[in-house]
């Protein structure tokens, strides 16, 4: 049996199939799983190229590998796998109707009418194919410019912050925040949701993407108010890059989808504000992405989002994947439903077929749809804050 080529496809296997049926996250198996079945479902196309096509036309180009029933059931077993991976390229595709259906839904129709026309000028509607087939690894922009590990608290590396702008600094750009995940125990700012951050920043924009001190060092609130802290270093600091932080948006994957919402529902609360009381914290809009949505541990319902759900809440995007396997899509939709009911502002819940956790990650079908989503989101709250300062 040909080895060689029997890993490669082995291993995409694996990982297509906890792509299409993810191993429960309490299992033994559950995080290997879930790492496999990551790769897989959201770079389908490189698993596919590198990881079958490739291998496959090496072993049939030496004419004694491919000459056993062994070797001939590694190769059905790869025409199955690719069988799989098509399965879930085209979950991916669908993504783009099925998040603009959940956003005519939370916003109502005709939304994209709404949006003023210099702010939709430039929105896209099609995948960048060739970052998504040929580089989805790469995030970086020529245009793009990343300012590292600015100080924004006293707690060392655990309150530096990166700053995302464009090059020539067109001025009057928003503000982006942007909070990682790992459990409240782990991650780091240069991880997650880069591709959001150059995008937004390759227009205009201006985003930040911060550490926070972890548990169990410290604990909710502490978390959300390292968070609060950087809204308010935006405030005073954007401008030097070219940002009116006026317009800011606050967005987190998972454990940092935890503190933005909490955050963007408590604006200008003193008790969240130790030291920096005077400092405006409220925000224009919030963006979820595979969001915990729960309370904290062993902490009650005011350390979850809908403890502080309020009619005034700004607009929020939740986005979360049907399949993710460490935040279950029905606790999501629960709370989505909460917020909904409790504020008078849009609460928009886009719900990802076949989505895992950590989609955020790369340059793929579903980040892509997910990342022009943001923008035209944010695109329609700025609209709207311009018509109601007329």
């Amino acid at each position: 049996m040909p080895v060689g080529y029997l890993i490669p496809v082995v291993v995409v296997a694996i990982g297509t199939w906890c792509a299409l049926r993810p191993v429960p996250w309490e299992h033994p198996l559950g995080r290997p799983g879930y790492l496999f079945g990551l790769a897989a479902n959201e770079l389908p196309f490189a698993a596919f190229f590198w990881m079958l096509l490739v291998p496959t036309a090496m072993a049939f180009a030496q004419d004694d590998v491919v000459d056993s029933p062994g070797a001939w059931a590694i190769v059905g077993l790869a025409v199955a796998t690719a069988a799989g991976l098509a399965v879930i390229a085209h979950r991916a595709w669908g993504e783009r109707d099925r998040i603009e259906h959940a956003m005519t839904e939370g916003l109502g129709e005709g939304w994209r009418a709404s949006i003023d026309a210099d702010l939709a000028e430039g929105l896209r509607s099609r995948p960048p194919w060739l970052r998504v087939l040929f580089v989805p690894v790469l995030k970086r922009r020529r245009d793009v410019r990343r300012v590292a590990n600015l100080s924004y608290g006293d707690a060392g590396r655990r309150n530096l912050l990166d700053v995302y702008h464009h090059r020539a600094r067109p001025q009057g750009g928003p503000v982006l925040i942007h909070m990682h995940g790992g459990h409240y125990s782990g991650g780091h700012k240069n991880s997650q949701s880069l591709p959001l951050h150059y995008r937004l920043a390759s227009r205009g924009w201006v985003t930040i993407s911060a550490n926070y001190r972890l548990k169990p060092q410290v604990r909710h609130p502490e978390h959300m108010i390292d968070l609060k802290k950087v809204i308010a270093w935006a405030r005073e600091h954007a401008h030097e890059y070219g940002a009116d932080a006026s317009t800011l948006f606050v967005a987190g994957s998972s454990a940092g989808g935890h503190m933005g919402s909490i955050a963007a529902l408590t604006p200008n609360d003193p008790a969240f504000q130790p030291g920096f009381e005077d400092a405006d914290t409220s925000v224009s809009g919030v963006v979820v992405l595979n969001g915990f949505l729960g309370a904290y541990w062993h902490q009650g319902p005011e350390s979850s989002p809908l403890g502080h759900a309020r009619p005034d809440a700004p607009p929020m995007l939740i986005v979360h994947g049907d399949l993710d396997p460490l935040v279950p899509a029905a606790d999501v939709r629960e709370v989505a439903d909460g917020l909904r009911a409790a504020s008078a502002n849009p609460v928009v819940h886009a719900e990802l077929r076949g989505g895992h956790h950590a989609f955020d990650l790369y340059h793929s079908l579903r980040f892509d749809a997910v990342v022009d989503a943001v923008e035209a989101f944010a695109a329609w709250v700025r609209s709207r804050e311009r018509s109601s300062r007329t």
